[in-house]
């Protein structure tokens, strides 16, 4: 098996149909000033950068991949993001590794607040 990497990742790419305001949602939900290239393209840096193109067609189904916000409270951040556009997805839900909430951003992408606490 060849361990060479083929090349290392760049951004993680969210089709979407407002770029621009979906791209101010994470930037807020993240810490971080978004970027608007131009009417179709967006994005926030951080860790990883996440990037936001325009696309006809809209979000249907479950997301194959999501993203996990490590925070520190998550009721309190679940409160935090709706108030901001988010809505939540079922209770919170606590196991022995911690505590998380699945949400949706205002264009209904998954993601999950996670406290490993």
């Amino acid at each position: 098996m060849d361990t060479i990497p083929l090349g290392t990742p760049a951004q993680l790419v969210v089709d979407c149909a407002d770029p621009a305001s979906l791209a101010a949602f994470w930037g807020r939900l993240l810490g971080t000033p978004p970027v608007h290239r131009d009417p179709s393209w967006s994005y926030v840096d951080g860790v990883v950068r996440i990037a936001f193109q325009r696309v006809p067609e809209p979000k249907t189904g479950k997301n194959r991949a999501h993203l996990d916000i490590q925070v520190t409270d998550v009721a309190a951040a679940a409160a935090t993001a709706v108030a901001w556009g988010a809505t939540e997805n079922g209770p919170l839900r606590a196991d022995a590794q911690g505590s998380f909430q699945v949400m949706h951003d205002p264009e209904g992408n998954e993601f999950c607040l996670v406290s490993n606490g």
